[in-house]
């Protein structure tokens, strides 16, 4: 009766892969294993000083930071951010951030950690999509790794526009003094990932990271993409 069902809601409800539009097996969720091994995997999980550390140094102490993927114009991996981020696909973001948490697994350092926060939205936007795509991803790491998610600590104060066609200092002069945090006392000798979608010039990151480490908390950073130059 149940696989009845099931093969009834398949009929009218087709499940096929966000990447190529083929039907998925029953252990396959948005993605098929082909689309799934077509993302473009850094491997920085087993690097130490790797370029996503890099764009740290000497602008705020990071003790690790990785992106699961590399960011290209065009490819698959655009169009499933473009999809969670615009147009409500939240289980691409949760099946993504699940997909963070394998690659994380595979990392020397997840031990260290203590709890995972999403880099925050502005509350008007939030409104306007539903949602926070860095908190879905966060939460889809959570499900894997088994580290608690914590929000409401870190704020987006200010509303600030798009940060797509500017650069490292406009992007800077964008975010500085955007963010804030409370209950700071929960942060004291945290070890804390810090977990948003794509990674550009880090200013962002830079400016959530300083006011965690500012508050006495360890800061390490895990992005689902890399947007490398």
């Amino acid at each position: 009766m149940k696989n009845l069902l099931t093969s009834l809601l398949d009929l009218f409800y087709p499940h096929t892969c966000d990447g190529c539009g083929t039907d998925l097996t029953r252990t396959e969720k948005v993605l098929c294993l082909r689309c799934l091994r077509r993302l473009p995997i850094t491997g920085y999980q087993h690097q130490q000083h790797n370029p996503v550390e890099k764009i740290f140094w000497g602008r705020v102490n990071i003790r690790h930071a990785m992106s699961a993927y590399y960011y290209r114009k065009s490819s698959l991996l655009q169009q499933l951010i473009y999809q969670f981020k615009y147009k409500q696909r939240e289980d691409i973001a949760t099946h993504l951030g699940q997909q963070m948490g394998n690659i994380l697994l595979q990392s020397r350092w997840l031990y260290e950690i203590n709890c995972i926060i999403p880099v925050p939205i502005h509350p008007t936007k939030l409104q306007q999509r539903g949602y926070n795509q860095a908190a879905l991803l966060a939460n889809g790491i959570a499900t894997v790794t088994g580290k608690p998610v914590i929000e409401k600590i870190l704020f987006r104060s200010n509303y600030s526009p798009s940060q797509t066609n500017k650069g490292r200092l406009l992007r800077w002069q964008n975010v500085s003094g955007v963010f804030s945090i409370e209950r700071t006392n929960q942060l004291k000798d945290q070890h804390i990932l810090l977990v948003d979608d794509v990674l550009t010039t880090g200013a962002t990151l830079e400016a959530c990271s300083s006011l965690l480490i500012n508050a006495g908390a360890t800061v390490s950073i895990c992005t689902l993409a890399f947007a490398h130059h």
